[in-house]
């Protein structure tokens, strides 16, 4: 697949990024023309870089989106800090319709995310820890799949777009950093030294 597949993908002001998005039957998933823009969506999230994308940030107001995490995304991190994030690899997957529900017992978890929609910034966000998903995958099956860690971060943020929401609207907002103030002033350090000094509280 070339550049002439990738997609363009919206910023933040966008209307688009902020209307629900409609579901899709399984007949629809099978066709020519949703396999198709899975395979534009996972090239456009390669290529960005990404570890998730939603249809609507392609212009296309569907319950669809795509995720992926490894080595490649995450090469930047030592191992204690991957460690501390709890990535592990998520395999190409696709959910369709996706809905979630919460089994971690309350427990949340705060870092910083970014977003392919809100370029150049990035800030804290608690997230569950642990979610089960229901949902159907790229041959319009039933799939029902339990994220925890980094990967239930990046299926939350994923659906948020799917229901019209950006991760602004769950930013603790004095953590908000341009992405090069984050590199140089807080990558590495524990969430409760950078509450304490931005003056946020931990959940």
């Amino acid at each position: 697949m070339d550049d002439a597949d990738l997609l363009s993908i919206l910023a933040c002001g966008n209307p688009m990024l902020r209307r629900p998005a409609r579901a899709l039957t399984a007949d629809e998933v099978r066709s020519s023309v949703i396999q198709r823009l899975i395979e534009r969506m996972r090239a456009t999230m390669y290529g960005a870089p990404g570890v998730g994308l939603a249809a609507p940030q392609v212009g296309e107001a569907l319950q669809l989106a795509v995720l992926e995490d490894g080595p490649r995304q995450w090469s930047h991190l030592d191992e204690s800090e991957r460690m501390a994030r709890e990535r592990e690899i998520l395999p190409f997957t696709v959910l369709v319709n996706p809905t979630y529900e919460v089994v971690s017992e309350g427990r949340t978890v705060g870092f910083y995310e970014g977003c392919l929609s809100v370029p150049g910034l990035t800030g804290v966000v608690f997230r569950h820890h642990t979610v089960r998903v229901s949902a159907l995958d790229e041959r319009g099956e039933s799939l029902t799949q339990v994220f925890s860690g980094w990967p239930a971060r990046i299926v939350q943020h994923e659906l948020d777009h799917l229901s019209g929401v950006l991760y602004l609207d769950r930013v603790e907002s004095r953590s908000m950093s341009t992405v090069e103030n984050f590199a140089q002033l807080w990558a590495g350090h524990p969430l409760d030294e950078i509450a304490r000094e931005l003056g946020f509280a931990e959940h």
